[in-house]
């Protein structure tokens, strides 16, 4: 599932890196603090419709540009996001197993989701 705040961050931080800028700039161009700003590009925090028109402002772009989905859908798989990041093999081989694990979780309970329903007296 794309998570739009994430596809609104990463054009952000796209944006920034065009045009040279860090993310403090950005806090001060629009008056937050940059712990805020630092939350929002990483998914951690939701932006609103006033941040985001600052924020294209700032950065002389439309809300259009910021929103835009990307020509190749992004993974916004956490556990992937991480393996990107880690450098060492056993951190990559600990990410793997989560990533696994995870995945057994959420069919798991998507079984017993399935099977507490089935389980249910049917109504025809």
């Amino acid at each position: 599932m794309l998570d739009m705040n994430l596809v609104i961050a990463n054009n952000i931080l796209m944006r920034l890196k065009e045009q040279n800028k860090k993310q403090v700039d950005l806090a001060d161009g629009i008056g937050i603090s940059k712990q805020i700003v630092s939350k929002m590009l990483n998914g951690s925090r939701s932006i609103n419709a006033i941040e985001l028109r600052k924020i294209a402002a700032y950065l002389g772009v439309t809300m259009d540009a910021l929103a835009r989905l990307p020509e190749i859908p992004q993974d916004n798989n956490i556990v992937h996001a991480f393996m990107g990041r880690v450098t060492s093999e056993g951190g990559k081989n600990a990410l793997a197993i989560a990533d696994k694990l995870s995945d057994m979780i959420l069919f798991h309970a998507k079984v017993r989701a399935n099977g507490t329903q089935m389980m249910q007296p049917w109504e025809g």
